[in-house]
């Protein structure tokens, strides 16, 4: 067995990622297998360096250790790279000079415009249709590349992936729309990023939070016009505030850093975690 811990190196970890990584850490243990930690510092606009030293900072505070070195996404580059060719060479991508002001407009223009599962409006296929010469004179502009989701699907057939908590779902990646793969300012996207590194890195068990659960449809698609294998899934109820919210860096969340800053013990909180317990005062619950 093989699981990872792969947060974004965007703010300082708190509650809601301890829980998140104890799990995975625990669950390889418990299989005499192994825990990678792995970076996913491709957003450029909001990775930031001193955060990475400090994820390994607050790890080693709770007493997790993992196994081999440090993924980077940004040492990726060319993965991804290699990948999104083999996808425009199935003739499954398509470049996509939207503006997001203009996709705006145009959804609400369209009073039957489908909406995805968490309510978002699905890109409305604008890019889709321009000939390949429309596509070749303007393909030095600014462009995201697009999965073409129908073509995608055709070229999958019917897929299945299995979840710990909820047994066997059918995938429906129809649902999403044609995604975005690699954006204007990212060279891939996080539904490609991490398809591709769970596979190179060999991942068996994905453990991650629940609102991460409809993207596996996504993945469970590139797994397969890949031939990529596919892990089993471990979605986890998330940590929530005292508000009713998620636990997240945009809501204040106390961050491990403060706890210790504090005097808080990693490894008592570590086991307290692991008992469905929280540290008395922060008023966290799941749900």
């Amino acid at each position: 067995m093989v699981t990872r811990f792969a947060p974004s190196p965007t703010g300082r970890l708190h509650l809601g990622h301890a829980a998140s990584a104890i799990r995975a850490h625990d669950l390889a243990r418990a299989a005499d297998g192994r825990f990678l930690l792995r970076i996913e510092d491709i957003d450029g606009t909001r990775s930031r360096p001193e955060f990475v030293d400090a994820i390994a900072e607050d790890l080693a505070w709770l007493g997790l250790a993992w196994d081999g070195p440090v993924w980077r996404q940004l040492a990726r580059l060319d993965a991804y790279a290699g990948t999104l060719a083999q996808l425009r060479g199935m003739g499954l991508l398509y470049p996509c000079f939207c503006t997001r002001a203009a996709i705006a407009r145009e959804v609400a223009a369209s009073a039957s415009a489908p909406h995805a599962g968490d309510g978002e409006p699905l890109y409305p296929g604008t890019c889709r249709s321009l000939t390949l010469s429309d596509r070749a004179a303007r393909i030095g502009e600014p462009h995201a590349w697009r999965l073409d989701m129908g073509a995608a699907i055709a070229a999958s057939g019917p897929l299945a992936w299995h979840d710990a908590h909820v047994g066997w779902i059918a995938a429906d990646p129809a649902s999403h729309g044609d995604v975005v793969l690699a954006r204007k300012d990212a060279p891939a996207s996080y539904h490609l990023a991490v398809t591709v590194d769970d596979a190179s890195q060999g991942v068996t068990d994905v453990v991650r939070g629940e609102d991460l659960f409809a993207a596996t449809h996504v993945h469970r698609l590139l797994q397969a016009l890949l031939g990529l294998p596919t892990p089993h899934y471990h979605h986890h109820p998330l940590l929530l505030g005292p508000d009713g919210r998620r636990l997240a860096k945009r809501n204040g969340a106390p961050t491990l850093a403060a706890m210790r800053a504090a005097g808080a013990d990693g490894r008592e909180i570590a086991d307290l975690l692991r008992q469905g317990n929280l540290p008395a005062g922060f008023g966290v619950r799941t749900d």
